[in-house]
C-alpha cells in the first residue's frame, strides 16, 4: 500500500504534547510560526509520499552494487536524492551562514522520520551528511567550513562517518588507522574501515569521509584518536572536485535489510586528509556526529513502525477471514485489533519521545542547562526505544498479515529486515542503556528526578478529568523514582546488568506520560488510544523494574559453560 507521511500526528504532538511553542518563542526560531511549520511539514510529507516512498521496494529488490570499483545505486535513488537535496532537506538543520535552513531539531526530526518511513535505505544518506555538517560547524577550521559546508549543505557532496575497523567495533579505542603529517598542513591517512554507510554513490559530485585515526605520537585508547576529513576527490583551487584521493571501496556487504544503502569496506592508502578539531580530540568531534545520528536513528525506526502500521491496518481492513462480525474483515477480530492497537500506541509513544528529545536539544541550545541535561538523558532512551519500536511493530505487522506477511511480495517482511539494523548501528542499544545508567546518572539522577517530577505533576493535573488514566501514570512515576534512587546508590559497574530493564521501564513511563497529555488535548480517539497504552502496556513497566530489583547476580553468576548446550 502507499505510504502516507503522518503530518497531522506531527502537528498534534508538536502543538499539544511536547510544547513546540517554547521553541518558536526563542530568538533563534522566532520565524517558526504555525503557518511556516505547517508548510514545512506539508511539503516534506508530499515529497516523501510522491517521490521517496515509491523507491522503497525497488531498493530492496535491486540492491546497490559494486561494478568495477564504482558503486551503482538502486533504480530511482538518484532522482530521489536530487529531490531531497533540491528541497534543502539535507541542510535543513545547518546554519544559514553556509546556506542551511537553520530549522529547529524538532522539525528536523519530523522530516527525518517521514523520510525514514518512506525509504529508510535512501534516508540514511542525508542523515549521515547532516551529522557531518554538525561536526564541521562545531569543530572544523574556518577554511574547512568555507570549502566543505556549502557543498554538503546543498547536497552536491555527501558525507560519511568512518569509525569501525575489523578489530575495533564498539571498542573504538582499539582502532589502528594511522595519520602521518605530510608537512604541508595535510595528513596521509592509512588503514581499513568497515560498515561504512553510503561510503560511495553515483549521484553526488564528491563524498567526504570523516575518519578516525591515530597520529604518530598518539597514546593508546580513545584519548589518542584524532578526526580527519578525507574527500574522495581532492578539491582544486576553485573548490571543485579534482584529483582522485588514495582511497577505495573494497567491497559492499550483503545484508539482511536496507539493501539500497551501500555498506562498504573502505581502504585508505596514504589518502590526503585534513585535521578536524584539535589533535587527539577526535572522539569529542565524532560524538557530535553520533549524538545527532542517534536521535536520527531512533526517529527513522519510528518511521518504519509507521509504515508497517499503515500496511498492516490496510491489509486487516481488506482481508476477510472467519466470522468476526461487522464487515467480516480480520480487523474485527479481538486479537488482530489488539495487535494493531499496540502498533499504533507504541508508534505514537516512540514518536513523542524522539520529539521531546529534539525539543530539549533546541531549548538546550538557548543555554538552558536543565534542558541540556534532559536532552542528554533522553537521547539513549529515544534511540533505544525508537529502534525497538521499529523492530517490534514491524514484527507485529507480519503477524497481522498472517501467512502473507511471510511472503515477500506484500512488503511486510522488508519493514522488519530494514528496521533490525537500527538497534545495532550508531551504538548498540545495550551501549545506550549502559550510557543511561552510567554517564547520564553522574548527576546523581538529578535530570531523571526532574523529569519524573514533571510526569507526576502532569498526572496530578489530569486526575479530575481522567482518573482512570492519571492514577496509573502517577504510580508508575513513583515506582520509577524509587528505582532511580536505588540505581544511583549503586556503584556504576553494578548498574550495567540492569541497564536495559531500567531504560525500558523509563520508556514505558514516558510513553504513558505523552499519551496522557494527548488524551487531555485531543479527541475521543486520542483518549481511547491512551487508555489502551496505559491500561494494557504500562503494566509492563512493573516487570522491567522487577528484573532491575533482582540485581546483577542472576546475570553475572552465569558463565560461558552455563550457557553451553
Amino acid at each position: 500500500m502507499p505510504f502516507h507521511a503522518p503530518v497531522e500526528d506531527f502537528r498534534f504532538i508538536l502543538d499539544k504534547v511536547i510544547g513546540f511553542s517554547d521553541i518558536a518563542a526563542t530568538g533563534r526560531h522566532a520565524e517558526m510560526t504555525p503557518d511556516v511549520t505547517d508548510a514545512i511539514l506539508t511539503e516534506a510529507g508530499r515529497m516523501c509520499d510522491e517521490i521517496i516512498a515509491p523507491l522503497n521496494r525497488a531498493g530492496d529488490l535491486t540492491p546497490a552494487r559494486l561494478d568495477n570499483g564504482v558503486v551503482r545505486t538502486s533504480p530511482g535513488y538518484a532522482g530521489g536524492y536530487r529531490a531531497i537535496a533540491q528541497g534543502g532537506w539535507v541542510g535543513m538543520a545547518a546554519g544559514p551562514d553556509h546556506g542551511g535552513m537553520g530549522l529547529p531539531m524538532a522539525l528536523v526530526t519530523c522530516v527525518n522520520e517521514m523520510m525514514g518511513g518512506a525509504c529508510l535505505a535512501l534516508q540514511l544518506n542525508p542523515l549521515m551528511t547532516q551529522a557531518e555538517i554538525e561536526a564541521l560547524e562545531a569543530h572544523a577550521s574556518p577554511d574547512l567550513q568555507a570549502l566543505y559546508l556549502p557543498k554538503l549543505i546543498s547536497g552536491e557532496w555527501c558525507g560519511t562517518m568512518n569509525l569501525t575497523e575489523p578489530q575495533a567495533g564498539s571498542d573504538v579505542g582499539a582502532l589502528k588507522a594511522r595519520a602521518e603529517p605530510a608537512g604541508d598542513g595535510t595528513y596521509r591517512i592509512s588503514g581499513q574501515k568497515i560498515y561504512i554507510t553510503w561510503a560511495d554513490n553515483d549521484f553526488s559530485d564528491n563524498v567526504v569521509h570523516m575518519v578516525l585515526a591515530r597520529l604518530p605520537d598518539a597514546v593508546e585508547g580513545t584519548k589518542g584518536i584524532s578526526l580527519f576529513l578525507v574527500p574522495k576527490y581532492i578539491p582544486d583551487a576553485d573548490g571543485k572536485p579534482g584529483e582522485t584521493n588514495s582511497l577505495r571501496v573494497v567491497s559492499l556487504e550483503h545484508k539482511l535489510g536496507i539493501h539500497g544503502s551501500p555498506t562498504a569496506v573502505m581502504d585508505y592508502d596514504g589518502a590526503t586528509g585534513w585535521l578536524v578539531g584539535e589533535p587527539h580530540a577526535g572522539m569529542a568531534a565524532m560524538f557530535t556526529m553520533m549524538n545527532t545520528a542517534r536521535l536520527g536513528v531512533g526517529s527513522q525506526a519510528v518511521g518504519v513502525a509507521e509504515a508497517a502500521t499503515q500496511a498492516a491496518l490496510a491489509y486487516a481492513k481488506e482481508r476477510r477471514q472467519g466470522r468476526a462480525g461487522g464487515s467480516g474483515a480480520i480487523v474485527e477480530h479481538a486479537d488482530v485489533r489488539a495487535m494493531l492497537a499496540r502498533m499504533r500506541a507504541e508508534t505514537f509513544a516512540a514518536r513523542a519521545i524522539t520529539l521531546a528529545c529534539a525539543r530539549a536539544i533546541d531549548m538546550g541550545r538557548e543555554g538552558h542547562a536543565a534542558e541540556q541535561a534532559r536532552a542528554a538523558l533522553l537521547t539513549p532512551i529515544a534511540k533505544t526505544f525508537g529502534t525497538e519500536t521499529g523492530i517490534n511493530v514491524a514484527d507485529l505487522g507480519i503477524q497481522v498479515h498472517g501467512g502473507m506477511g511471510f511472503i515477500e511480495e506484500t512488503g511486510a517482511a522488508q519493514f522488519l529486515r530494514d528496521a533490525r539494523i537500527t538497534a545495532i548501528y550508531e551504538g548498540t542499544n545495550g551501549i545506550q542503556a549502559m550510557d543511561l545508567v552510567g554517564r547520564k546518572m553522574m548527576d546523581g539522577g538529578e535530570a531523571a528526578f526532574a523529569l519524573i517530577d514533571e510526569i507526576e505533576a502532569g498526572a496530578e493535573a489530569a486526575r479530575a478529568e481522567a482518573p482512570e488514566l492519571a492514577g496509573p501514570v502517577w504510580q508508575a512515576a513513583e515506582s520509577m523514582r524509587e528505582a532511580t534512587e536505588r540505581l544511583v546508590a549503586q556503584p556504576v559497574t553494578e548498574r550495567f546488568a540492569g541497564a536495559m530493564p531500567y531504560l525500558r521501564a523509563f520508556a514505558r513511563l514516558l510513553g504513558a506520560h505523552y499519551h496522557l497529555r494527548a488524551a487531555r488535548a485531543g479527541d475521543g480517539r486520542r483518549r481511547r488510544l491512551a487508555a489502551f497504552y496505559i491500561q494494557r502496556m504500562l503494566p509492563e513497566q512493573a516487570a522491567h523494574l522487577a528484573a532491575l530489583r533482582a540485581g546483577p547476580e542472576p546475570v553475572m553468576a552465569l558463565d560461558a559453560e552455563d550457557l553451553a548446550p
